[in-house]
């Protein structure tokens, strides 16, 4: 029979359902792929919130807080608002439906070092963006939040929504289409942590900046579904396609 599956009449076929086989094989692997790397994200994510909240301070600064993410910190400095950026296209959802803002990030020094960690502060509305006083806090503050690495360490994302260049004369980037914390760096005299603090809210928010950290799915998804799908599809293909070359060949008989 599978001498069959090789002949003139049957070697295109067979050589086009062996390659869809295949190719449907390896899509099956590449779900279980995603399906492994989301069972290690979650995995990751769920040992650092459930971790003791880390004071981040300067003696707690040399850790591999890029391995963190996620994790509860609390951190005491001083806002500076010379290095406040802001965050464009961004939407709160309030009381009276979705309305286009920017986000607020301002990095924060750290008390007694010379390295300062970005905060992510909230949503604020577009027309604050440019005018942005209301909003700032001298002194002393104590912030609690999440570390968050930047969305600019995926690289399709990068590509996807690239910042504009400076145009002359320009020194800093003030509005930014998305988070790039190497190059915000660039245009600080402060050191700056590869990581920045994501603000929770505490209660109820009354007004801006309003706190807004995405909700984390924690499931597995839909890759073990799918994986199956695929591989099913392969060995139908694989198992149903001699049958079918058996039953033409028995036709001619």
């Amino acid at each position: 029979m599978l001498a069959r599956l090789f002949t003139r009449r049957w070697l295109l076929a067979t050589v086009l359902v062996l390659a869809a086989a295949a190719a449907l094989v390896r899509l099956g692997i590449w779900q279980l792929d995603r399906l492994e790397w989301r069972r290690s994200l979650n995995a990751r994510i769920t040992e650092q919130q459930a971790a003791d909240p880390l004071a981040l301070n300067r003696e707690t600064l040399d850790l591999d807080l890029y391995s963190m993410e996620y994790r509860q910190v609390t951190v005491r400095g001083t806002y500076l608002p010379a290095d406040e950026i802001v965050l464009r296209n961004q939407v709160w959802l309030g009381e009276f439906g979705s309305q286009l803002g920017v986000k607020l990030f301002t990095p924060l020094l750290i008390e007694g070092a010379h390295t300062a960690i970005l905060v992510e502060r909230g949503w604020i509305p577009d027309e604050d963006a440019e005018n942005r006083t209301p909003y700032r806090e001298a002194g002393m503050v104590t912030v609690s939040g999440q570390l968050r690495r930047a969305e600019t360490d995926m690289d399709l994302t990068a590509s996807l929504h690239p910042d504009p260049t400076l145009t002359p004369g320009q020194t800093r980037l003030d509005a930014w289409n998305n988070l790039d914390l190497e190059r915000l760096a660039a245009q600080m005299d402060v050191d700056l942590l590869p990581v920045y603090l994501q603000r929770l809210p505490t209660g109820p928010q009354t007004e801006p900046p309003y706190a807004n950290p995405p909700v984390l799915d924690l499931s597995e998804g839909s890759h073990l579904g799918y994986a199956i799908q695929w591989l099913s599809f392969a060995a139908l293909l694989v198992l149903g396609y001699p049958l079918y070359v058996q039953r033409q060949e028995a036709r001619k008989k």
